[in-house]
């Protein structure tokens, strides 16, 4: 049977669930300008940028990885959450709303972005990032983790060091000296952005399949799920009896796990279908 896109029948479904989770990809984030991982503009174009996302690139490279990810941090700071952002957040923080539309209902939210507009947008409803039920399973580029002591703190310098600044707008790579790359306030030891690369365990992982395993409706927003372990979420809800609503762009291989589906710029969808109308 083809997947609905029926808003009222969605808004039923949601009105009757007990445990939502929402999990976001690269598509969530679009309509703020940031850049899916695998279209990075400019000069980076010209790399396979998957190869740049893996411990191997940064132990041979860390000068061209760091520049990666400064591009990455930059074009993140200009951003703005957008209305999909704002909807989750809202739904995430403040009971009374979710109380609304799904009375019974707690809600979870993981994502797999790691430009931190999902926090930025429950900061700008003055919630507590730390006390919501958020799971930023691929990490921050605002985090930055010690190679030498493991030592894990959020940075938004800008730039994050000296040697890094304006390397976002260079049309060709610098090569950087390891020694002025950005270094631990701790130990004084290489610094690598607090983000997980392909070959690393995701965040979390045993907290989220349990949320997953007790899911009765999956919301899939902005993603392709083609990257594991998110991708399979949907399955598993679909499978232990739950429903799944996909907002996308475009098609994706979740569509098959789909009992909604709700093409279009999810900034439009995702706010309509929770509360009727844009934010």
């Amino acid at each position: 049977m083809a997947p609905s896109s029926d808003f009222e029948t969605f808004r039923a479904t949601l009105q009757s669930s007990k445990q939502i989770i929402v999990v976001s990809g690269a598509g969530l984030s679009a309509a703020s300008g940031i850049p899916t991982f695998r279209g990075a503009g400019g000069f980076w174009r010209t790399f396979d940028v998957m190869t740049l996302a893996v411990p191997e690139a940064f132990e041979e490279n860390p000068s061209r990885v760091w520049q990666f990810y400064h591009m990455r941090r930059e074009k993140a700071r200009q951003a703005l959450p957008n209305a999909a952002h704002m909807a989750l957040a809202t739904l995430v923080a403040i009971p009374e709303r979710l109380a609304a539309i799904a009375p019974e209902a707690t809600i979870t939210h993981i994502t797999q972005n790691v430009d931190g507009l999902n926090i930025r947008a429950l900061q700008m409803i003055g919630a507590d990032p730390s006390e919501a039920l958020i799971y930023q399973m691929h990490g921050n580029v605002f985090d930055v983790i010690c190679t030498v002591c493991d030592h894990k703190t959020a940075n938004h310098d800008s730039p994050i060091c000296a040697s890094l600044e304006g390397t976002d707008l260079a049309e060709s790579e610098r090569q950087i000296p390891i020694e002025e790359l950005p270094r631990c306030t701790e130990c004084g030891g290489l610094l690598r952005p607090g983000v997980v690369w392909f070959g690393e365990t995701p965040h979390d992982m045993d907290e989220i399949q349990e949320v997953v395993d007790e899911a009765d409706l999956a919301l899939i927003v902005g993603t392709s799920s083609t990257v594991y372990p998110a991708a399979g979420y949907a399955n598993d809800v679909e499978h232990n009896g739950g429903k799944v609503a996909v907002f996308n762009l475009d098609r994706s291989r979740d569509d098959e796990y789909a009992d909604f589906l709700f093409l279009g710029p999810c900034e439009k969808t995702l706010p309509h279908a929770f509360f009727g109308a844009e934010l």
